[in-house]
């Protein structure tokens, strides 16, 4: 698939996650709790994905971004022990920062999506200049 085609794609994810985080305000806690198992669930299974492509194609990307990789996922396993933990407390004042913490990280891992994008385009634009460089030296 090419880079476009992925951007793309991405586009269309980061509207299908605004579109559920904006309709899961007006649900019930029940309901809410079911969105949240189900986002975790798919972003489980993208998260198994990128690892499994970042060792099929280790030999092809940049060592540093299997560093990337890794860091994610550690990242990723932090959080959710902490999403659990936070989950698991209940008296009022422990639920008001809950929530606040809970609102922070989450603009926090939005600023970091943000900026994966930018990154995301930059290594496209060096990518397509890089095609463009080796379609002039051969034309040379």
């Amino acid at each position: 698939m090419a880079a476009e085609d992925q951007l793309a794609k991405l586009t269309d994810r980061a509207k299908e996650a605004q579109d559920r985080a904006n309709a899961v305000r007006t649900k019930a806690k029940e309901e809410v709790e079911q969105e949240l198992d189900s986002a975790r669930a798919a972003a489980q299974v993208q998260a198994d994905s990128l690892r499994q492509s970042a060792d099929e194609n280790a030999d092809k990307v940049s060592d540093w971004w299997n560093d990337v990789q890794e860091n994610w996922n550690e990242h990723i396993a932090k959080v959710r022990a902490h999403i659990d933990e936070r989950r698991a407390k209940h008296d009022q004042e422990k639920a008001e920062k809950n929530a606040e913490n809970a609102e922070e990280d989450a603009l926090f891992a939005i600023e970091y999506a943000y900026a994966a994008i930018e990154e995301a385009e930059y290594t496209v634009l060096d990518a397509v200049l890089a095609r463009i460089e080796v379609e002039e030296k051969a034309a040379a």
